[in-house]
């Protein structure tokens, strides 16, 4: 390090304590520097006690470190900062050849000082900088949205390296071209537009990308002979930009992958002034050293593996959604009146979710949900009937109270019956040697009952509320036989379907309703063999409880309102308007949305579902997006 002597103006020791230090010049208190590779000894006297006994001059910064003072009598007023730093006191009238001597032997303390401070501060620079690095990797590691990760990426390195400028690539999926994925200056301000470049060596980004290598240049437009890339001057030119230096490097993942290139422009430099000729710093464009080069691939490292997550994550997201929405083609396929229901239903929670989150009074108004847990309701919503694919076809698409087979069964015997009765007509006429007209008249009254009775069957067939008249012709059924094609009688009715004509309301028999009903146990199971993220855990049990209602009268187990959260009660009302109002079903008519929306109200007044949603449902257009509405 070079060695300056500071001394007092006059001081009649100076002239022989020259050879002291490579660089000798008067003290001046109004302002003295040095520069980084120097080390400063003043050497004080008298004539020095005034500037001495006040503050060092402005903008000595780190260079107050390499600075000490030597003082010839005894010092006295000083300025806490020289009283730090006094080193060696010598008498007044000191010999030069001793002051030499105790200049020498100050100077090489002072460098020892020096070392130690300049160790120092590269530990704390290099501390500093692992200490980002990590920082950077959490921050990477946490940041889920892919936009904002390439952000962050060529953000922090910017950061990092002190870069003006930065640019993003990356390799697309089948390694053919390179996607400019994001530029940065502080300098200009510009309007990004993202742009596909060939994945050749012409580029500078293609190069490295390509090779694997490191792009150091001091300046962009001098670049080595023989190098095959060359440098594009059109932003430069557009917007009056002057790029100097430029550090390109691959981001790599540990095996060896190249996801992407991390390009950084014009690394500046604040210089500090010397405070005699000018109060103003500057900065200047200088190149990246090999400290830059190595925080860059540390850095570029760090965002390869985050990149390549990020798209597996993506590819592992793609592929759920195809399997989610194959899922809801299964149960489609199974029950296809239901068509779309799932979508819709999934459409509708999502966008009350969203409103109840915009809610501005009332109990929601501090509801808030994060676009995760909006899409595990997503999940939730489309997954809730996936149970259905465990029902029997024949249950779950049961139009009328008997079966296809069973309606044609006993319409047959409707037809045996006639038949037979015109048998038995003629017989008793033959032997009782009735008149035409009493044949015909007995015929005609037979017909009449039987068409009577069917007239019964098909009524009570309907999955509407059986009316009272038509229990009353069920229970009159029993009563009535028929001849088979063997001659023995038989019901006209059996029991088994005259408890099925009997069912009071819609199509189903206890038993049957069981079965529609365990969907929702078969959809649980199905979902909990799932090994859902942490972000999606709740996908089953909001699916299981979708027909569960805040009064304790939902099913299946009966919970209340205390065990279902508002993303239940969404799923909940918005499953009901669609069944309600969305298309026809074969075992009933679709309703108007007023209707449906009426049933709703007169639902949420008993208590079992959520008013104060159904009101935001309601208010805030949601029902308007079903394909029914």
């Amino acid at each position: 390090m070079r060695r300056v002597l500071f001394h007092g103006r006059g001081s009649l020791l100076a002239p022989a304590l020259a050879g002291a230090a490579e660089r000798c010049e008067p003290f001046r208190a109004d302002g003295w520097s040095l520069e980084s590779d120097e080390i400063g000894l003043i050497l004080g006297d008298a004539s020095l006690s005034a500037a001495l006994s006040g503050p060092p001059p402005d903008g000595l910064g780190s260079a107050a470190d390499r600075v000490a003072l030597v003082h010839l009598g005894e010092p006295g007023g000083l300025d806490p900062f020289w009283s730090a730093r006094l080193l060696f006191s010598l008498p007044a009238d000191a010999a030069p050849a001793h002051v030499e001597r105790a200049l020498r032997s100050c100077h090489r303390l002072l460098e020892d000082r020096a070392r130690s401070a300049s160790d120092r501060r590269a530990l704390l620079s290099r501390t500093g900088e692992i200490h980002a690095l990590v920082e950077v990797g959490i921050a990477l590691s946490a940041e889920t949205d892919g936009a904002a990760l390439i952000e962050t990426i060529l953000t922090r390195a910017r950061t990092l390296t002190g870069a003006d400028a930065g640019s993003l690539y990356l390799v697309s999926p089948d390694r053919q071209s390179l996607h400019f994925a994001l530029a940065q200056n502080q300098s200009v301000r510009f309007e990004f537009e993202e742009a596909t470049l060939p994945l050749d060596e012409t580029s500078i980004a293609g190069f490295v990308a390509r090779t694997g290598s490191v792009v150091n240049l001091a300046d962009a437009r001098a670049i080595p002979p023989g190098a095959p890339y060359r440098f594009d001057p059109e932003f430069d030119e557009r917007y009056r930009y002057r790029t100097r230096s430029v550090l390109a490097v691959p981001m790599r993942t540990p095996a060896g992958r190249t996801t992407g290139v991390l390009q950084l422009i014009n690394r500046m430099r604040r210089v500090v002034p010397d405070v005699a000729s000018t109060a103003f710093s500057s900065v200047e464009v200088v190149p990246f050293d090999d400290d830059n080069v190595e925080l860059a691939r540390s850095l570029a490292a760090q965002a390869a593996v985050a990149v390549e997550n990020r798209r597996l994550t993506e590819s592992i997201r793609t592929l759920f959604e195809g399997f989610v929405a194959a899922s809801v083609t299964a149960i489609e396929q199974r029950d296809p009146t239901t068509s779309g229901h799932s979508q819709r239903v999934a459409l509708l929670t999502g966008a009350l979710a969203e409103a109840a989150d915009r809610a501005a009074d009332g109990p929601y108004r501090d509801f808030r949900i994060a676009r995760e847990e909006l899409r595990e309701l997503r999940y939730a919503a489309l997954l809730h009937d996936f149970g259905k694919v465990g029902v029997r076809e024949h249950v779950l698409v049961k139009a009328k109270k008997l079966y296809p087979d069973a309606r044609r069964l006993v319409g047959a015997r409707f037809e045996q019956a006639a038949l037979s009765a015109a048998a038995e007509t003629w017989e008793a006429a033959a032997r009782g040697g009735w008149s035409e007209d009493r044949v015909v008249a007995a015929l005609a009254a037979r017909r009449a009952e039987l068409d009577r009775a069917w007239e019964v069957v098909r009524r009570a067939d309907e999955p509407t509320v059986l009316a009272s008249d038509t229990g009353e012709g069920l229970r009159a059924l029993r009563g009535l036989t028929y001849r088979d094609a063997d001659g023995k009688t038989a019901p006209l009715v059996s029991e088994e379907e005259l408890a099925s004509l009997s069912i009071p309301l819609g199509s189903l028999t206890g038993p049957e309703r069981e079965e529609i009903q365990s969907h929702v146990t078969q959809t649980f199971r199905f979902l909990t063999r799932i090994p859902w993220t942490s972000d999606l855990a709740r996908v089953p049990d909001w699916a299981y409880a979708h027909h569960e209602k805040l009064d304790g009268s939902g099913y299946p187990r009966r919970l209340t309102a205390a065990a279902l959260p508002p993303t239940v009660r969404m799923l909940t009302i918005c499953d009901i308007f669609d069944a309600l109002a969305a298309r026809d079903r074969p075992y009933k008519r679709a309703v108007v949305p007023d209707a449906a929306l009426a049933i709703l109200e007169d639902q949420a007044a008993k208590g079992a579902i959520d008013a104060d949603l159904l009101r935001i449902f309601v208010q805030s257009d949601v029902w308007r997006l079903s394909a029914g509405a």
